[in-house]
């Protein structure tokens, strides 16, 4: 774990390198990403529980899907 000299020296260096203006441009970016993989996993996470419960419940989650078409269907007319 670095230090706290360490950690002022890598702020310095990131200041110089990048400058001032770009840092906050830098984070936000960061930021975004970060919400962009947090919402992909908890998709992936979503996916995952409902194809348990599908193995779980065959009967019901086959009427589900059956709802579904016939409600996409009848939408579609």
């Amino acid at each position: 774990m670095p230090g706290g000299f360490e950690i002022v020296i890598l702020v310095l260096v990131i200041l110089l390198f990048f400058g001032a203006k770009r840092i906050p441009e830098l984070a936000r970016g960061l930021g975004q990403g970060i919400q962009e993989f947090r919402k992909a996993s908890d998709d992936i996470k979503r996916e995952i529980d409902k194809g348990g419960e599908d193995i779980k419940n065959p009967a019901s989650s086959t009427s589900k899907n059956e709802e579904e078409t016939k409600e996409s269907e009848s939408a579609k007319k």
